[in-house]
């Protein structure tokens, strides 16, 4: 049996048991988080093209053909070329962010050879994906700072130590104009044009610019300048990491395979990405206990996908865990503090993930709010002028953004409740009044209400003292 074989069905046996008992979450999270430094060459070329395949949208030209490759570099002592570009136009770094790198790590883990590229030239044309207008281009100051956020905030999920960096900069700078034009000569401007952004944009009439046309061909030069084998990438980048294919092919390389990436589904469960602009983000900067707050706060049907991206389950392991929450063998919420502790461990180890979950336990197992220790407190008589969304946005900091607080009251999460001498009463704000004045809003919904008020925003609480 493989080591990840017995890795496997010690976890099987933990999976079964009581998820509820700390004990027992302790060592399964023990077991799992374990992989992630797990020693992976003793696996066949066929089931580590299916363990890669398992956890991306796609494997360009067939998984089939990832495990031909594998075997072939295998029988001449050496592992698959594998190359992903680093985006260095953010300092701030979510959990969206680690996917590709996950599985980069299996793959450097599978004994293949990782080589990350700096796109630092590239960063200076601007690459639109997802955007409705070029991005603005950043200096080499900008890219040096970002980079290094990026490796310290992400280095939980990956070995850098075991990697080889590359900057673009080094083949595209010296690329000479009658060369680009000799390219461009065999490259079909309706192939450019196909990127569904780009289609979106010029029925807008928004336009593009020759740069952001030119930047998949600059993505797969650099393809061509490695000879890679494997390049990893965003499904949204499909048709730049295609271009690779293209470009190599004219240059008398034999292709790259292309594997594509989920785009992770943000925690307000409305659809869109994670993002930091749509406040629906797990930071990776942020403390253990809102992690674990954060990923506790998700929809039920986001566990099947952040058990995928973040975990190194398997889809076995993954079926086993949901067929029990099917059959309510196992509650949901337990399951999501699994999830929940996963993510903490892999950041900030695993006492910080016990503590994070005991904290959750301790706070939301409260009868009373009024239990809750250290909760924050909005002064009515100070603040009662403010809009709703201001309140959460500006003094509680609950939501990055007024839009942010709208979308949780149309989400119903948003909350009026009062404690008195009968319980709880609970009160649901529209999405309108989250724009309102919060004394007015008060007034109107708690008439005649005696007790302790407080505002709940998803799972976040502040008592409301002076109303």
């Amino acid at each position: 049996m493989t080591r990840l074989g017995e890795s496997v069905a010690r976890a099987t046996t933990l999976l079964s048991a009581d998820l509820s008992s700390d004990a027992t979450v302790r060592e399964l999270l023990q077991e799992t988080g374990a992989r992630r430094s797990l020693d992976l060459t003793d696996l066949p070329a066929k089931e580590q093209a299916e363990l890669i395949a398992a956890r991306t949208v796609e494997v360009l030209p067939g998984v089939e053909k990832l495990a031909e490759r594998i075997e072939e570099r295998r029988a001449s002592g050496r592992g698959l070329h594998i190359k992903l570009g680093i985006d260095p136009t953010a300092t701030d770094v979510h959990l969206g962010h680690a996917v590709p790198l996950i599985v980069l790590s299996r793959f450097q883990r599978l004994g293949h050879d990782v080589t990350l590229i700096i796109g630092d030239f590239t960063a200076k044309i601007g690459d639109p994906s997802g955007r409705t207008a070029e991005r603005p281009p950043l200096t080499d100051e900008d890219i040096a700072h970002n980079l290094a956020t990026y490796r310290e905030q992400v280095r939980p999920f990956f070995d850098f130590e075991k990697v080889s960096f590359r900057q673009n900069s080094e083949w595209l700078a010296p690329y000479t104009f009658p060369e680009l034009l000799t390219l461009l000569a065999q490259v079909p401007a309706s192939q450019l044009l196909q990127r569904e952004d780009f289609r979106n944009r010029l029925a807008a009439g928004s336009g593009l610019t020759m740069t952001e046309l030119l930047y998949p061909i600059a993505q797969g030069l650099d393809s061509v300048a490695l000879e890679c084998d494997v390049e990893l990438g965003g499904s949204d980048q499909l048709l730049n990491l295609q271009m690779g294919r293209k470009l190599m092919e004219l240059r008398g390389q034999r292709p790259q395979l292309v594997v594509t990436m989920p785009l992770i589904e943000g925690t307000d469960g409305t659809g869109a990405k994670m993002s930091k602009s749509k406040g629906n983000y797990v930071g990776l900067g942020a403390p253990a206990d809102d992690v674990f707050g954060k990923i506790m706060s998700v929809p039920d049907r986001l566990m099947e996908p952040y058990l995928k991206a973040w975990t190194e389950w398997t889809d076995a392991e993954i079926a086993l865990a949901l067929g029990r929450v099917t059959d309510r063998s196992l509650h949901p919420m337990d399951l999501k503090k699994v999830l929940a502790g996963e993510v903490v461990a892999a950041l900030y180890g695993m006492e910080a993930a016990m503590a994070a979950r005991a904290g959750f336990v301790a706070q939301f197992s409260k009868k009373s709010f009024s239990d809750v220790d250290s909760l924050p407190v909005v002064d009515v008589a100070a603040h009662g002028t403010e809009t709703v969304a201001t309140v959460l946005t500006k003094i509680l900091e609950f939501t990055p953004s007024a839009s942010a607080a709208r979308r949780l009251a149309k989400q119903n999460a948003l909350r009026l409740v009062v404690e008195g001498e009968d319980g709880q009463r609970t009160v649901t704000l529209a999405e309108a009044d989250s724009v309102r004045p919060l004394g007015e809003v008060l007034a109107e919904k708690l008439t005649d209400t005696a007790g302790v008020a407080y505002l709940k925003a998803g799972r976040k609480l502040a008592q409301l003292d002076g109303r």
